[in-house]
């Protein structure tokens, strides 16, 4: 029997993707067309492929004994989620046999493109009206990250997207921010108005009274120099809080 046959019974992946009884016994490249991932998602779309074997598209080969299906159904189980793959950082992919320095800048890079492609879609609206296109940005960008961070998205007169940046990092459960460098930094870029976040890594979105005591802060010193705070949203990895939504602003 050759070396990259599997020749261990295929994990159970998160997304419950599953393969003919045949795949788990042979290499990739001996699957039936149907079941190999590259030629299902050419012939029938990506839709129709589990998170687990678009994973394996990039991870291109396994390892002996195991298909790059079976590492990606590792990664998915080690991270718990999609985002959690695509959140984690280099050292902690690299935890994981069979990912080394190239499959973990891969896996970073197409984190990056899609953090970049919501961000373009936000850039491209009026971010105002479109609260999903925001919501979603955030999420990708805050939601699973193991620390606080509080993140500030300036608006030009049309409230379109005109810079993103991350105004503090802290712990796991608090970090320290300063309204009048966010108010030095709207103005510098002319902003018009403010949309600012922070994520909960311990999980749950209720605001605390410390966030409503700086959002309140943050306001007024924005009202002094004309630009309008828009929204503060509180991220977990799979919902959000509004302040706006709930008449808090």
């Amino acid at each position: 029997m050759s070396a990259d046959l599997r020749l261990v019974p295929p994990l159970v992946a998160p997304d419950g993707d599953s393969l003919s009884a045949i795949a788990p016994l042979l290499p990739i490249r001996k699957w039936a067309r149907a079941d190999r991932p590259r030629e299902r998602l050419l012939d029938t779309g990506p839709a129709s492929l589990s998170d687990a074997e678009l994973f394996a598209l990039f991870l291109r080969t396994g390892l002996p004994g195991a298909t790059a299906v079976d590492v990606a159904r590792q990664l998915l189980l080690r991270f718990g989620s999609l985002r959690g793959v695509l959140d984690a950082s280099a050292a902690e992919l690299r935890e994981l046999r069979g990912i080394g320095p190239a499959r973990a800048a891969t896996l970073i890079a197409v984190s990056e493109l899609c953090r970049r492609a919501l961000a373009e879609k936000a850039r491209d609206r009026e971010l105002l009206n479109a609260p999903g296109a925001v919501e979603d940005y955030l999420r990708l960008l805050i939601g699973t990250r193991p620390y606080e961070v509080f993140i500030s998205l300036y608006l030009d007169a049309r409230h379109q997207l005109l810079h993103v940046e991350e105004s503090a990092r802290g712990s796991l459960t608090r970090v320290a921010v300063y309204p009048r460098e966010i108010v030095r930094r709207a103005l510098t870029l002319n902003a018009a108005g403010l949309i600012v976040a922070h994520n909960h890594p311990s999980g749950g979105v209720e605001p605390s009274a410390n966030d409503r005591r700086l959002t309140k802060t943050l306001q007024d010193a924005l009202t002094l120099i004309d630009v309008r705070l828009l929204d503060h949203i509180v991220v977990a990895a799979n919902e959000v809080f509004s302040f706006a939504r709930h008449g808090w602003l």
